[in-house]
């Protein structure tokens, strides 16, 4: 991965939550980005996904508690740029919604991808390629089998 690169909520969460699926992979393939100075992103919209999910019984078998995510967030936070929840950002989502199929839950991932176009970033790191494809033509997506042995 070169350049920058926005994290999906998905990556996220197995970055940071060590008994999740896939962990030792994501946390090896961040690490190695980091030190090949990738500039890793993330988003208000990501921060509460991953706040949403890290809470949920559905997500863990111990979920964690509010004040746990919370630190789980500040301790992670100097690791990414954030990416705020601008006027252009908004702009970008209501032009993808009416150029893009999209309904319900989509309009999730479609806020994703107008944040990164709101941020000129062009590659997203996610588990769930079929989510952005109808996005492919606006930007790259990167699946974790890409980078990992």
């Amino acid at each position: 991965m070169d350049g920058n690169v926005f994290i999906d909520t998905n990556i996220l969460l197995r970055a940071v939550l060590a008994e999740m699926k896939q962990h030792s992979q994501v946390d090896a393939l961040l690490k190695r980005a980091i030190r090949e100075e990738t500039e890793l992103w993330i988003s208000g919209q990501i921060i509460r996904e991953f706040i949403v999910q890290a809470t949920h019984p559905k997500t863990l078998s111990i979920p964690l508690t509010i004040a746990q995510a919370v630190q789980e967030i500040e301790a992670i936070k100097p690791l990414f740029r954030i990416a705020d929840e601008t006027a252009l950002v908004r702009d970008k989502l209501l032009g993808l919604l009416t150029q893009y199929p999209t309904q319900g839950k989509q309009v999730h991932d479609a806020n994703i991808v107008a944040t990164m176009l709101a941020y000129d970033l062009d590659t997203l790191l996610t588990l769930n390629v079929d989510d952005f494809k109808r996005f492919e033509d606006q930007i790259e997506i990167i699946s974790l089998e890409q980078h990992t042995p």
